[in-house]
Protein backbone atom coordinates (compact mmCIF):
# COMPACT_ATOMS: atom_id res chain seq x y z
CA UNK A 1 0.00 0.00 0.00
CA UNK A 2 1.42 3.38 -0.91
CA UNK A 3 1.41 6.34 1.49
CA UNK A 4 -1.41 8.12 -0.35
CA UNK A 5 -3.72 5.11 0.17
CA UNK A 6 -3.19 5.02 3.93
CA UNK A 7 -4.78 7.24 6.57
CA UNK A 8 -2.32 9.34 8.48
CA UNK A 9 -1.89 11.48 11.56
CA UNK A 10 0.78 13.82 12.84
CA UNK A 11 1.50 14.05 16.56
CA UNK A 12 3.78 16.75 17.93
CA UNK A 13 5.97 15.65 20.83
CA UNK A 14 8.55 17.07 23.18
CA UNK A 15 10.43 13.74 23.29
CA UNK A 16 10.06 12.22 19.81
CA UNK A 17 12.01 9.04 20.60
CA UNK A 18 10.02 8.22 23.74
CA UNK A 19 6.61 8.95 22.20
CA UNK A 20 7.50 6.98 19.05
CA UNK A 21 8.64 4.01 21.14
CA UNK A 22 5.31 4.09 23.00
CA UNK A 23 3.21 3.87 19.83
CA UNK A 24 5.49 1.30 18.24
CA UNK A 25 5.24 -0.85 21.36
CA UNK A 26 1.61 -0.36 22.32
CA UNK A 27 0.05 -0.34 18.84
CA UNK A 28 2.48 -2.67 17.07
CA UNK A 29 3.49 -0.02 14.54
CA UNK A 30 6.75 -0.35 12.62
CA UNK A 31 9.29 2.47 12.62
CA UNK A 32 9.92 3.04 8.91
CA UNK A 33 11.87 6.29 8.91
CA UNK A 34 13.79 8.25 11.52
CA UNK A 35 15.36 11.70 11.43
CA UNK A 36 16.42 14.05 14.21
CA UNK A 37 13.13 15.93 14.15
CA UNK A 38 10.60 13.21 13.32
CA UNK A 39 9.84 9.48 13.25
CA UNK A 40 7.47 7.73 10.86
CA UNK A 41 5.51 4.75 12.22
CA UNK A 42 3.33 2.58 10.02
CA UNK A 43 0.74 -0.16 10.16
CA UNK A 44 -1.19 -1.57 7.21
CA UNK A 45 -3.88 1.10 7.66
CA UNK A 46 -2.19 4.11 9.29
CA UNK A 47 0.93 6.23 9.05
CA UNK A 48 1.71 8.15 12.25
CA UNK A 49 4.40 10.81 12.07
CA UNK A 50 5.75 11.97 15.44
CA UNK A 51 7.28 15.42 14.96
CA UNK A 52 9.45 17.37 17.38
CA UNK A 53 7.84 20.44 18.88
CA UNK A 54 10.07 23.44 18.06
CA UNK A 55 12.64 23.94 20.84
CA UNK A 56 11.36 27.39 21.87
CA UNK A 57 7.83 26.00 22.30
CA UNK A 58 9.00 22.75 23.92
CA UNK A 59 10.85 24.76 26.57
CA UNK A 60 7.51 26.17 27.74
CA UNK A 61 5.87 22.75 28.11
CA UNK A 62 6.19 20.85 31.38
CA UNK A 63 5.54 17.11 31.21
CA UNK A 64 4.80 15.83 34.72
CA UNK A 65 6.21 12.53 35.98
CA UNK A 66 3.98 10.62 35.77
CA UNK A 67 2.36 12.56 32.92
CA UNK A 68 -1.03 14.18 33.44
CA UNK A 69 -3.64 13.46 30.80
CA UNK A 70 -4.15 16.28 28.36
CA UNK A 71 -7.92 16.27 28.13
CA UNK A 72 -8.17 19.78 26.71
CA UNK A 73 -7.72 18.69 23.10
CA UNK A 74 -10.40 17.70 20.58
CA UNK A 75 -8.28 14.82 19.21
CA UNK A 76 -7.91 11.29 20.58
CA UNK A 77 -5.97 8.71 18.57
CA UNK A 78 -7.45 5.19 18.59
CA UNK A 79 -5.67 1.94 17.80
CA UNK A 80 -6.68 -1.69 17.48
CA UNK A 81 -4.54 -3.98 19.64
CA UNK A 82 -4.35 -7.74 20.12
CA UNK A 83 -4.98 -7.59 23.88
CA UNK A 84 -6.02 -4.85 26.28
CA UNK A 85 -4.46 -6.82 29.15
CA UNK A 86 -1.10 -6.97 27.35
CA UNK A 87 -1.35 -3.28 26.45
CA UNK A 88 -2.17 -2.42 30.09
CA UNK A 89 0.99 -4.23 31.24
CA UNK A 90 3.17 -2.70 28.48
CA UNK A 91 1.97 0.89 28.80
CA UNK A 92 3.85 1.77 32.04
CA UNK A 93 7.04 0.21 30.68
CA UNK A 94 6.70 2.53 27.67
CA UNK A 95 6.00 5.63 29.77
CA UNK A 96 2.20 5.68 29.52
CA UNK A 97 -0.81 4.21 31.26
CA UNK A 98 -4.04 2.42 30.39
CA UNK A 99 -7.14 2.69 32.59
CA UNK A 100 -7.95 -0.33 34.80
CA UNK A 101 -10.17 -3.09 33.44
CA UNK A 102 -13.13 -1.72 35.45
CA UNK A 103 -13.12 1.35 33.19
CA UNK A 104 -13.35 -0.58 29.89
CA UNK A 105 -16.59 -0.46 27.92
CA UNK A 106 -18.09 -2.11 24.85
CA UNK A 107 -18.87 -0.02 21.78
CA UNK A 108 -19.77 -1.31 18.31
CA UNK A 109 -18.47 -4.85 18.85
CA UNK A 110 -15.24 -3.68 20.48
CA UNK A 111 -13.97 -3.67 24.05
CA UNK A 112 -12.48 -0.19 24.48
CA UNK A 113 -10.20 1.47 27.01
CA UNK A 114 -8.57 4.88 27.25
CA UNK A 115 -5.10 5.68 28.45
CA UNK A 116 -2.30 8.11 27.73
CA UNK A 117 1.14 8.22 26.13
CA UNK A 118 4.36 9.44 27.81
CA UNK A 119 3.42 13.09 27.25
CA UNK A 120 -0.16 12.76 28.51
CA UNK A 121 -1.88 12.61 25.12
CA UNK A 122 -5.08 10.59 25.52
CA UNK A 123 -5.16 7.43 23.43
CA UNK A 124 -7.86 4.81 22.99
CA UNK A 125 -7.14 1.12 22.50
CA UNK A 126 -9.66 -1.46 21.38
CA UNK A 127 -10.08 -5.16 20.67
CA UNK A 128 -12.90 -7.12 19.11
CA UNK A 129 -15.47 -8.02 21.77
CA UNK A 130 -16.29 -11.71 22.02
Amino acid sequence: MSDHERAGAVLYAKDVARVSAFYAGIAGMAVTHTEADHVVLESPSLQLVVVAIPAAVAATIDIADPPRRRTDTPIKLAFAVESLDAARKAAPLLGGELNPVEREWVYRQHRVCDGHDPEGNVVQLRVRAD
